[in-house]
């Protein structure tokens, strides 16, 4: 964000709102995710509410974002937009919660999911983060008038 050459135009805040949070939220859900799995736990299962709880918060987290995401005027999402911002995300979420569920049956596949979602995670947040400061570079110097 510091990159930004000038004061962003007011409506910036709806789109940050759409696309900046949700990058930080998702790289702190993988190292949060990175930490739980490594807790000494008794057994299987408060580690596996633990992320269930969090796969469920993440996919309505996840819409919240696709609605903001229509909302906002600053920006015109692309394909890349719904698929980085919104699909990937409500997917890796719903593994987690799923994962969860399937813990008591299958713990060595939802350890498998945990891992997919955390690591897809984190590949949304890179590039997602990646994608946001190249705009900024690229656009901050373009003549936006509103």
């Amino acid at each position: 964000m510091t990159l930004i050459a000038s004061r962003p135009a007011p409506r910036a805040a709806e789109a940050g709102a759409a696309f900046a949070t949700p990058t930080i939220i998702h790289l702190s859900t993988a190292l949060l995710l990175s930490a739980l799995i490594q807790v000494p736990w008794q057994s299987i299962a408060p580690a596996a509410a633990s992320w269930g709880l969090i796969g469920l918060c993440g996919v309505v987290y996840a819409l919240v974002v696709v609605r903001r995401m229509r909302r906002q005027t600053a920006y015109q999402p692309e394909f890349e937009d719904w698929l980085c911002h919104g699909v990937l995300p409500l997917a890796a979420y719903a593994i987690l919660a799923i994962s969860a569920f399937a813990t008591p049956f299958h713990s060595r596949e939802a350890l498998f999911g945990v891992g997919a979602a955390a690591l897809l995670l984190l590949f949304i947040g890179i590039h997602n983060a990646w994608d946001s400061t190249s705009y900024h570079v690229f656009s901050s110097g373009r003549d936006t008038k509103e």
